[in-house]
């Protein structure tokens, strides 16, 4: 079964902390390309794909 879950931080060597129902867990994301804040599908800890992408932040000029 996948489930939905949240990247709170990218870790180096391809995992990730993610935010699950059970608590913050490590997640490969060798097969996706994810950055902090996106939501993904994960099956027995491994990123399957991006459900949910982060829109980065726009700047104002002044």
């Amino acid at each position: 079964m996948a489930v939905p879950v949240r990247i709170v931080a990218l870790r180096p060597g391809h995992l990730a902390l993610a935010d699950t129902a059970v608590g913050a867990e490590e997640i490969s994301v060798r097969l996706v390309d994810a950055r902090a804040g996106d939501v993904v599908l994960v099956h027995a800890k491994e990123a399957i794909a991006v459900l949910e992408r982060t829109v980065p932040e726009r700047t104002v000029p002044e």
